[in-house]
């Protein structure tokens, strides 16, 4: 399917409409966990975190822990993370979908967006790819990076930045990036 049909399936005026609004309901109501300090807080930090300052952290760790098996790993990591940051500016130039907060009035941004368009959300992309990886080479950080991913997931949706689809379509991204980069690397593997 080529980019013009996609775009004229997605422009049906009824299967738009109701994709958008079922999409913009759930970013509404997951945005109101934001109105709270607290939560803001927690998601704002989060998605601090998900900009790149705790994987750069991880990698430097893993490599002072580890030595040579850990700059190996963070080796690996750093690979994968180019690679989804090329394809992740890509998709969004391609997309050009408008985040949640300047297409519905209701929806509040509560954190400043790295760029203008949703569609997939970065964070979750890196964040998915990077724990697969980082899993696969010590699994005993899935107690970490379980519920850190989980959270700069969620965090997306609460701050306004992006909807659910967009987290969801990055989360399976980032799970066949991770898996094509886990294929790659002899030796490395999720499941073994």
């Amino acid at each position: 399917m080529n980019r013009q049909s996609l775009q004229r399936m997605l422009h049906r005026p009824k299967l738009h409409k109701r994709l958008i609004d079922g999409d913009s309901g759930w970013c509404l109501r997951a945005n109101r966990w934001g109105e709270g300090g607290r939560s803001r807080s927690y998601f704002a930090l989060v998605s601090r975190l998900g900009d790149g300052v705790f994987w750069y952290a991880l990698m430097a760790t893993l490599i002072v822990i580890d030595g040579l098996d850990g700059l190996a790993a963070s080796a690996h990591l750093a690979a994968t993370g180019v690679i989804a940051l090329a394809l992740y500016k890509r998709l969004k130039r391609w997309t050009r979908r408008p985040r949640p907060f300047a297409s519905d009035q209701r929806i509040h941004a509560w954190v400043a967006p790295l760029d203008e368009f949703s569609f997939p959300s970065g964070h979750t992309l890196h964040a998915v790819a990077f724990s697969l990886v980082a899993m696969a080479h010590y699994p005993l950080l899935a107690w970490l990076l379980v519920p850190f991913t989980a959270s700069v997931a969620a965090s997306r949706v609460v701050l306004g930045l992006h909807y659910p689809s967009d987290v969801l379509a990055a989360t399976a991204i980032g799970t066949a990036l991770a898996g094509l980069s886990l294929w790659l690397v002899p030796g490395v593997t999720l499941f073994g």
